[in-house]
């Protein structure tokens, strides 16, 4: 037996304004049967002791510390931009705002 019918295929296109065609709805079910068989058969696999996870492995946060370290100067920054203003880049306006 079906678990998704070719009806419930067909409302959710028309939740989602899909127009398909009468062949991808019968493909669509098909797919969805089997995902959902799928899936069904990941929670029969699913044992009670087992505790739940959200990664295969473990993980740790690995982080650098914090250097001062030398970076570039304003002048560098600026030196290939196509406009410059007050040591900042120059953009053109976008919202008509005022300055």
């Amino acid at each position: 037996m079906s678990a998704i019918t070719r009806d419930e295929v067909a409302h959710l296109a028309r939740l989602s304004r899909l127009a398909l065609s009468d062949d991808e709805l019968d493909h669509y079910a098909t797919q969805l049967d089997d995902i959902i068989a799928a899936v069904a058969r990941v929670a029969e696999v699913a044992a009670q002791d087992v505790p739940p996870s959200s990664h295969a492995l473990p993980l740790a946060n690995v982080f650098r510390a914090d250097e001062v370290r030398s970076s570039l100067t304003p002048q560098q920054a600026l030196s290939g931009a196509p406009a410059v203003e007050d040591d900042r880049f120059r953009v053109p306006r976008i919202l008509g705002e005022e300055a």
